[in-house]
């Protein structure tokens, strides 16, 4: 079969199972790019210029929902953290609210599977960091109430309660206010989000769960040995615990190579005064500039595919998917360079065999379930467990 053929195939494969990926970083890029003015950059028109994602290209990616993140950075504290979300939630609800014969909200499994019966893209929202909550039971409940479905436990530095896995270790993974916040995660129907977080945080996470977790954008580390990406022993712990291991994209956690050189890249942005995670105009330019002196280690959809080879025997088929990270990162492999690029990974997936079952899984129905099943949970914990409102003063003597 040719590559033509092949992507045909691969097209036509996600129009029946099409993507649901675990994290993008659209809400972000447009407070940063546009100040969140949806006519100053209309997504409906052609981004590319600018972003990674827009309703054309996720079209042509086949991604039939997204898990929008309402991230905010981690050195934000306090009331700013979580008046910052609440801001990124706001952009997600004004899009779909722009947008609905393309996105449509999501908060349920069902929800999701009537958005894909509808032709629409199954809208969710993702927490990225546990700093969004100020240390605060209530006020994750209230993100829940607003649509929110997963937390990432951390971004890239600790917070009060739990270790992050770029920051140096001080709890030794949860605390047991963090232990409380993933109970009362369970409780409310929100997806503990392990992505990020240190491999104590991983453990610990599993072991004081009730419900299914999720890796919204996480490789394997005995693939490519970087702190964000997953144990070998964490992803064997995925088929009792239920959960899913979504792949991410990003290069600097998928290919070795990659890791040296985005570290100079990174801190050559630093000593000109931007921000490692700068993806503004400038600061590509000074990337862009960068690279024409050193060149970039390039990943590929092979990349990704290693990632998924491994982790699917790893943890099985019934427990990965897809977090692509997209307007989350400076740098995108070949052939997945935007949202539109979801079938050369399902293509190489297909020549390597693959099945279009396994396939399935890992595109939309492990996601599903995931989902599905953490309501399950959080139906049975409601009925029989008040709210939490303990403190972090009152469990850590903070």
């Amino acid at each position: 079969m040719s590559a033509a053929e092949r992507l045909a195939e691969a097209r036509a494969f996600l129009a029946g199972a099409p993507v649901v990926d675990g994290h993008n970083d659209l809400p972000w890029a447009l407070r940063h790019r546009c100040g969140y003015d949806l006519d100053a950059l209309d997504i409906s028109g052609d981004c590319s210029a600018a972003l990674h994602t827009d309703l054309a290209r996720l079209r042509a990616g086949g991604v039939g929902a997204q898990f929008w993140s309402v991230y905010v950075p981690g050195t934000l504290a306090g009331d700013h953290a979580v008046s910052a979300t609440l801001e990124q939630i706001d952009a997600v609800d004004r899009l779909v609210e722009r947008y609905p014969a393309d996105l449509v909200a999501a908060r349920t499994a069902d929800d999701m599977e009537k958005a894909r019966a509808e032709g629409r893209i199954a809208s969710l929202k993702g927490a990225e960091g546990g700093h969004s909550i100020d240390n605060s039971l209530a006020t994750l409940r209230a993100l829940h109430t607003l649509g929110v479905r997963y937390m990432t436990l951390t971004h890239n530095q600790n917070n009060d309660w739990a270790d992050s896995a770029t920051d140096e270790p001080r709890h030794g993974g949860l605390t047991a206010f963090g232990r409380a916040v993933v109970r009362e995660m369970n409780r409310a129907g929100m997806l503990v989000d392990l992505s990020h977080v240190a491999a104590t945080t991983m453990r610990d996470a599993l072991d004081t769960t009730a419900a299914p977790v999720v890796f919204s954008h996480s490789s394997a580390r005995a693939v490519c040995d970087h702190p964000r990406n997953v144990p070998d022993d964490v992803l064997e712990r995925l088929p009792a615990n239920g959960g899913v291991a979504m792949a991410t994209f990003v290069p600097k956690f998928i290919l070795p190579a990659a890791v040296e050189w985005t570290a100079r890249a990174d801190d050559n942005l630093r000593a000109h005064g931007f921000h490692h995670l700068d993806t503004g105009d400038a600061a590509m330019a000074l990337h862009r500039a960068f690279e024409a002196d050193h060149p970039r280690p390039v990943a590929t959809a092979a990349t990704v595919a290693d990632h998924l080879d491994h982790m699917r025997e790893a943890a099985g088929v019934d427990h990965i998917g897809i977090g692509g990270d997209y307007d989350g990162t400076a740098f995108t492999p070949a052939g997945l360079d935007d949202v539109s690029g979801y079938p050369n990974l399902i293509a190489e997936l297909l020549d390597r065999g693959w099945s279009r079952a396994d396939l399935t899984k890992l595109t939309w129905s492990n996601a599903v379930r995931v989902l599905r099943d953490a309501e399950a949970v959080a139906r049975d914990l409601t009925a029989r467990t008040p709210a939490s409102h303990a403190t972090i003063a009152q469990l850590d003597g903070v």
